[in-house]
């Protein structure tokens, strides 16, 4: 007996995406936490079962810590909302965790313009 494929494919990213696009709205315009400033979703991940999604951010400024444990706190206020936008039967637990790819970016691009730097010392 051969077993079907699903007939959806590519589902778990589709999720994953329209919770990306929905969390940017609803923290946009109905979260008023004051530890949550200018953020950026930058991926979210979703377990198979879609029980639990790792939300991935960014902020433009302010403190990271807080505004993490602001978004944690907010979790369950977030989910809510997703609830009633997203057709699916289970809307996923929310984890957010803060995304330190734009800070490693940050340190690269320091030292790629050092290392440039002292070679073009030592060409002189």
């Amino acid at each position: 007996m051969v077993r079907k494929k699903s007939s959806t494919p590519n589902r778990g990213f589709r999720v994953a995406d329209q919770i990306q696009r929905d969390l940017t709205e609803l923290i946009a315009r109905e979260l008023k936490d004051p530890r949550v400033g200018m953020v950026t979703i930058q991926a979210v991940e979703v377990t198979p079962d879609y029980a639990h999604a790792k939300v991935f951010f960014s902020v433009l400024n302010g403190d990271h810590v807080a505004c993490e444990a602001g978004l944690n706190q907010a979790a369950g206020f977030l989910r809510a909302g997703l609830f009633k936008r997203l057709h699916i039967h289970t809307v996923p637990t929310l984890h957010f965790q803060f995304d330190k790819t734009t800070e490693h970016a940050a340190d690269m691009n320091v030292l790629i313009a050092q290392a440039v730097a002292s070679r073009s010392k030592n060409e002189d």
